[in-house]
């Protein structure tokens, strides 16, 4: 069973002014596909914090997937993208190119956003958007594909080729 950390990023969230839905969503579809969620944090949207938390997560909690929901768009605060570059030692730019392509079919609006995603030590890590309905789209189109890269990463798959 693989292990999932989820960060909120959400001045609002952090504040209590606003319901963390996006991280309760996340939670949900990633339990019903196996995964076992370790810790689940909002945090506002401020770099040091969020790169404290994700390198404790990856680091010490030692997850398998890192997901994060919200700070991906074009306003000032938004920094998740840069927290989790200053992060990852590896880049895995597909997953939030294949994200991007899918919800490009549902909304023109996703070209805007600055998801990233990378690995770090034997962590994967991925920025998603920030509504719930987005990261439900997001989750049900990568997750599976997503399984077999963490298989890869920690050596318990060795070929992506099709059989």
């Amino acid at each position: 069973m693989f292990t999932v950390g989820i960060i909120t990023s959400s001045d609002k969230g952090y504040r209590g002014e606003r319901e963390d839905k996006s991280g309760q969503v996340i939670e949900e579809i990633v339990s019903q596909n196996g995964f076992k969620v370790i810790k689940k944090v909002v945090l506002p949207d401020e770099k040091d914090l969020l790169e404290k938390e994700m390198i404790n997560m990856c680091d010490n909690l030692n997850v398998n997937l890192l997901l994060t929901t919200g700070g991906t768009g074009f306003s000032k605060r938004d920094i998740t993208p840069e927290a989790t570059k200053s992060v990852i030692e590896r880049e895995a730019l597909g997953i939030v190119e294949a994200i991007r392509f899918y919800s490009l079919q549902i909304t023109k609006r996703a070209m805007l956003s600055r998801a990233t995603s990378g690995i770090r030590q034997n962590t994967l890590i991925i920025n998603l958007p920030g509504s719930p309905k987005a990261c439900k789209e997001a989750l049900d189109f990568v997750l599976d594909d997503v399984k077999h890269g963490i298989e890869i990463l920690l050596g318990e798959a060795k070929e992506c080729a099709r059989k």
